[in-house]
């Protein structure tokens, strides 16, 4: 077992250039959410599937254009099964950004590679597909199966993908999930924030901007009630010690590389007002005004306990209605976990050093997953201009995740 993985690893090593050229494949097709059309781009993942021996694959289609794939490769033996999770979709291209490079080119310079998608996560996808197809050169090494779950939807929070196939397909579930999404290899990462989106609205009475006393501001209003929403920021919870111990223990790794002030933007609710609208002239009263807020919860609470405070504190208010557009709350696998530990172990094997152990400020379709009952890890490539011009990651990276890919689905399938 030990020659066979360290010939793993070496293969890994071997394969750059097939890394690149995979990631191109993926980089050169367009798959921008919205409009959640992931047609074009799932024929190529199939097509790529199809490259690994003895694969059996499955096209999920829930909605017309909205396509998943899964891959399944079974070992000669019975045992677990491990899930690769993968998005196909991506941020919308935005070619009017001041790009250098084609956003679908790929192109390949200076250590680093670019396009839409390449981090988030056309790379991430290329490395556990080289992993699966290495492992599937070598199935009488391992027991159980390797599945892969290439998901559309992801970009509009994956009921018509990832949550899809979890619901409907009972192979799409395992016993651990690795998912490259964006990150870094140095950051093992375990758990992540909840999310709720809301929309505020406030109405008023019209009058002239000369005669104010004659009308009632919707806007006015509206200020009021968010600042209302912004004290939940404020609202006290209590998360789980092992939870809070591992985001301090993770600062002087993960902070370096996510931005200073993630360990406490982890720990605390957190409220973006992303968008205002509201009047038609300066000098007219306006009757009627809208926000819309991005609210990020941590471990210890749940879009019903906020819901409950907007609930208290908005209903006082005259003239101002509320309601969720989306929510999903806080999940994460305990950090001592097998599959956690496992990568952790491998990925300080791989880069020499021993890697963070965090929870993960954004979203990802790991949030099907660990409510499902599967312990999830996410691994993948450091973001670079994501969902900007010139989006890229750095090539020696793609071959870092490759291979905590690789070997860590080699020692979970092998119980090495």
């Amino acid at each position: 077992m030990t020659t066979l993985r360290n010939e793993l690893a070496r293969r890994v090593d071997g394969s750059l250039d097939r890394l690149i050229a995979v990631t191109q494949r993926l980089v050169a097709v367009a798959s921008p959410n919205p409009p959640s059309d992931t047609e074009e781009i799932a024929k190529v993942a199939e097509a790529l599937l199809r490259e690994i021996p003895g694969i059996e694959v499955e096209v999920i289609e829930p909605a017309p254009r909205v396509k998943s794939l899964i891959g399944r490769i079974k070992s000669n033996r019975p045992g677990r099964r491990l899930i690769f999770n993968g998005h196909l979709d991506t941020f919308p291209i935005l070619e009017n950004l001041p790009w250098t490079v084609p956003p679908l080119g790929g192109v390949l310079k200076d250590g680093k590679l670019y396009g839409r998608g390449v981090c988030d996560m056309k790379g991430g996808m290329a490395c556990s597909l080289l992993a699966a197809q290495l492992l599937a050169e070598h199935r009488d090494a391992w027991s159980g199966e390797i599945v892969l779950t290439l998901a559309g939807d992801e970009e509009n929070m994956g009921s018509l993908g990832t949550g899809w196939m979890l619901e409907h397909v009972p192979h799409a579930k395992g016993d651990a999930n690795i998912c490259g999404d964006v990150g870094s290899p140095r950051v093992v990462r375990f758990g992540e924030k909840g999310l709720m989106w809301v929309e505020v609205e406030a109405t008023g009475s019209p009058a002239h901007g000369a005669h104010v006393h004659r009308g009632t501001n919707a806007i006015d209003r509206l200020r009021t009630a968010l600042d209302r929403l912004k004290d939940l920021e404020g609202i006290p919870f209590q998360a789980p010690p092992v939870v809070m111990q591992a985001i301090a223990k993770a600062k002087p790794i993960s902070e370096p590389l996510s931005g200073a002030g993630e360990s406490e933007t982890l720990q605390r609710v957190t409220i973006n007002i992303g968008t205002i609208e509201g009047g038609t002239s300066p000098n007219l009263v306006p009757t009627n005004a809208i926000a819309r807020a991005d609210i990020r919860l941590p471990v210890g609470i749940t879009t019903e306990v906020l819901a409950a405070k907007l609930d208290e504190w908005l209903a006082p208010l005259e003239g101002v209605t509320w309601r969720a557009i989306r929510r999903f709350e806080p999940s994460f696998t305990p950090p001592d976990d097998e599959i956690v530990l496992r990568t952790a172990k491998v990925a300080a094997e791989v880069l020499g050093t021993a890697p963070a152990v965090n929870m993960r400020v954004g979203g990802s379709d790991s949030r099907w997953y660990r409510p499902a009952g599967v312990p999830t890890v996410v691994l993948g490539l450091t973001p670079f201009n994501m969902g900007g011009a010139d989006e890229h990651v750095l090539v020696d990276e793609l071959l870092a995740v490759a291979k905590i890919h690789t070997l860590t689905a080699f020692d979970f399938l092998t119980g090495g």
